[in-house]
């Protein structure tokens, strides 16, 4: 059982690529595509909602494209998941045991604080990525 959908995992790897980006240009929905190895027709329902959720804007035009709505570290990526997948939560619907409405509680909580990091939070991921490929013999 995935907790994400390929709708979450997607967005957020488009979102990832966008701040790679760094640019105050517009990232073209095909170069997106191309890096993220999402398809296009996918990648626009996509970039649709982030758009929606005030996440990301897009610019018209031959030179257009879509950046980063705000800065990378005021969208958290719990924003871009709810944003895609609608709500975070392990469990839906109404658990009659109390006991185990308890549990499904503090779990739904626990993945909201995991995801409660911003997006410019990558750059320590990839930190540690390159670290791994730095080794000395």
């Amino acid at each position: 059982m995935s907790l994400l959908s390929t709708k979450g995992m997607y967005g957020l790897n488009a979102m990832y690529q966008l701040f790679l980006a760094k640019s105050e240009k517009p990232m073209q929905i095909k170069e997106i595509s191309h890096r993220a190895h999402i398809p296009q027709n996918y990648l626009e329902q996509l970039l649709i909602l982030l758009r929606q959720a005030g996440l990301v804007t897009s610019v018209r035009g031959a030179y257009g494209g879509y950046l980063l709505a705000k800065n990378a570290q005021d969208i958290l990526i719990k924003d871009i998941l709810i944003a895609l997948e609608g709500k975070l939560t392990v469990v839906d619907s109404e658990i009659k045991d109390p006991v185990l409405q308890l549990f499904y509680e503090e779990s739904n909580a626990k993945i909201q604080e995991i995801f409660t990091i911003p997006l410019s939070d990558f750059s320590i991921y990839i930190e540690r990525f390159n670290a791994q490929l730095n080794y000395s013999i």
